[in-house]
Parts: C-alpha cells; structure tokens; sequence
C-alpha cells in the first residue's frame, strides 16, 4: 500500500505523520514549531521530518497543511502573519519535490481542516459547508462539490478580518480574546488564564467567566449569522481547541446565531462540531494531495 508524508504546520507545533492510501494514519507524532527562527527554518524542518521517513519507507507523496495564505498552485506561502516571521514567500513544492523526488501539495491549515470535515467529518454530506475555526484569531473554509473555494488570490474566507462593531472578527471573538476580556476583569496578567480554566470556572459559577463567554458566543453567533447570509450553507462545523467545550457552547452558539438570523435560513443550517480535532491538519492534507493528483 501507498504510503504519504503528512505534515500539520502550526504556530506553535508541527504535527506530523505517516497516511495510507486508505487515508488511515499509520503513525503520528509531534516537534515544537520554534516560530521565532522563521519560514526557512520550518522548510528545514519539513524536509527533515520527510527524511526520515524516507529513510525508512517508499513514500509515494507529501502532504502539507500549514498556517498562512497559501498559493496551492506554486506550493507557496503568500501572506504570513508577523507569528512566523519571514515566512511570507516560502515555497514548499518545489524544493520538497527536487528533493524527494515525489509530488507535493501545500493547503492552508484552516482548508485543511474543513476539507477534512467535510470528506469524513461533521460536515459529511453537507454541501455546501462552512467551517469556522475559532483559537488565537479566527479562520474560515467553505468546501462545496469536494473542492475548497479558494477566491481568486487564495484568500477566500479570511473571515477573521471581516469588520463588526467597530472591531474586527478575530479581535471580538476569538479564544485569545477570551482570555484577554478574562483577565483584564480578574484584574490578573493573562498568563494565569486560559481557555480551560475560564470554562472550569464558568461551571462552577462564577459571573466574570460566565459573562466573558456569553460575550464571545453573542459575537460568534453574529459572524456566523452574516457568513450565512452570504454563503448559505448546509452545515456550519465549529473547530478549534475551544470548541472541545461543546457541551458548553452547542446550546449557547445555535441560540445566537438564531437571534441574528431570518428564520426561513436558520431552519434550514445545522450547527455542528469538529470531529477530527487534532488530526483535521494531517488528514486534511492528504485529502487535498488526493485531489490535486485525482486520486
């Protein structure tokens, strides 16, 4: 059986694995991203991960999701946030594929995840689909026909930076932002707060974690509300490390998106979860590989 390098690039950690043709992870492992050295150093990386399993296995392909604006056609980062510095024009394909001497597909990692919601996930059978994943900002894929709609410069559903109240998406509703609003009510630094711990509080009852949810969720359900009066999609899978409270949020976040949308959509949108989590990165990669080489 075949077997394909997978590589999840994140902001903080580089996910990386071995898929079969049967799009089954063979193994699956992890190294810290060490964003601070820069995009030469995660293309370094990469090549050094594929390496070693080279050494060991005849790889039929690489597969790479990876934060950014990604050009899919060249294998190229086209925009980076300041995160990753130097990491704007970085191209994976080419020297990946002189290298190996096997065929490599680049997708952003929020396309990833959706393709991967979408093929075998939550948003199965649901065309069109949008996913939102919401962590440090907020990132957005619509999959409709088995294919991401890219836009026509890669950067379709950017709908982190999308205006609202005087803000922006990403910097009303974010899980960072949570943490932020938190805090600054605690009148404690930001490091003693996270995600977790603001749920584990909110459960317990206390007002300030409770309020700063409610917050987030009102301001989640307005972005999701506007985004399906544009796309009007089937399903709407909610992912990111934050949405692990789901049966915190479920209730929460239908309720919102209700109040802001027209009844003949709401009636016909499902608000869903992300199954794949962790692997949504790796797995979304290979599909994407899949469908570049029409496999």
């Amino acid at each position: 059986m075949k077997k394909y390098v997978s590589i999840d690039i994140g902001g903080t950690a580089i996910k990386y694995g071995l898929i079969g043709a049967d799009g089954m992870i063979i193994s699956r492992s992890e190294t810290p991203t060490q964003a601070e050295k820069g995009g030469p150093s995660i293309l370094e990386k990469a090549i050094t991960i594929t390496d070693r399993f080279d050494q060991d296995h005849e790889i039929a392909g690489i597969c790479i999701s990876t934060a950014g604006i990604v050009n899919t056609k060249k294998g190229m980062i086209q925009h980076a946030a300041p995160l990753i510095p130097n990491y704007t024009g970085v191209c994976f394909k080419e020297p990946m594929e002189k290298r190996f001497g096997v065929p490599c597909e680049v997708e952003n990692d929020v396309n990833c995840a959706g393709l991967a919601e979408y093929l075998t996930g939550a948003g199965k059978e649901c065309d069109p689909m949008l996913m939102l994943t919401v962590g440090t900002g907020i990132g957005g894929c619509l999959v409709t026909g088995g294919h991401v709609f890219h836009g026509v410069s890669y950067s379709a559903c950017e709908v982190g930076y999308l205006h609202m109240r005087d803000s922006d998406f990403q910097t009303l509703g974010s899980a960072s932002s949570l943490v932020k609003r938190t805090a600054s009510r605690k009148q404690e630094p930001v490091e003693n707060w996270n995600g977790f711990r603001i749920f584990s509080e909110a459960r317990l009852g206390n007002s300030v974690c409770i309020q700063s949810i409610d917050e987030m969720v009102d301001v989640l359900g307005l972005g999701i509300a506007n985004l399906c009066y544009v796309l009007n999609p089937e399903t709407v899978v909610l992912g990111g490390g934050i949405m692990a409270q789901e049966d915190y949020l479920k209730e929460k976040i239908q309720n919102a998106v209700n109040n802001y949308l027209i009844d003949s959509i709401a009636s016909r949108v499902t608000i869903t979860f992300a199954r794949h989590r962790n692997d949504a990165g790796m797995l979304g990669a290979f599909y994407h590989f899949k469908n570049c080489r029409h496999l």
